[in-house]
């Protein structure tokens, strides 16, 4: 999870940027990433989600309301309904910050690899 408020990491003293200020703050709640990921295959409507996620109406609405306002899903209508779906060209930006970071994840991981097949070679006995 990408929140720290069960750890006590935010302070009520500072404000909090507005989930709608940009799209790192939209995907900061994880029913919001759940959301983006159910709807990348193809469009769906409010109902599907609902029914998907067992979440209640009001909520996929504001979630899909922040979402649409930063970008990451766009609607269309089909007759009464609408249809939402994920905006892969506005998820790049945040792909692309992340990506940064995989050569540091890759780099640390490699390093544990090592560290534990270095153990694991000392804890062998000598077959030779």
């Amino acid at each position: 999870m990408l929140t720290y408020a069960h750890m006590g990491m935010y302070s009520p003293l500072m404000p909090r940027a507005a989930t709608t200020s940009d799209s790192f703050n939209a995907i900061a709640e994880p029913r919001r990433r759940d959301i983006l990921l159910f709807l990348a295959p193809r469009e769906r409507t409010v109902g599907e989600i609902v029914a998907n996620f067992r979440f209640e109406q009001p909520s996929v609405s504001k979630h899909l309301r922040v979402l649409r306002k930063v970008g990451l899903v766009t609607a269309r209508r089909a007759g009464r309904q609408k249809l939402y779906r994920t905006n892969a060209a506005a998820i790049r930006p945040l792909h692309e910050w992340t990506r940064t970071f995989e050569r540091f994840w890759s780099s640390q991981l490699l390093r544990i690899k090592q560290r534990a097949e270095e153990q694991a070679n000392r804890s062998r006995p000598d077959l030779g």
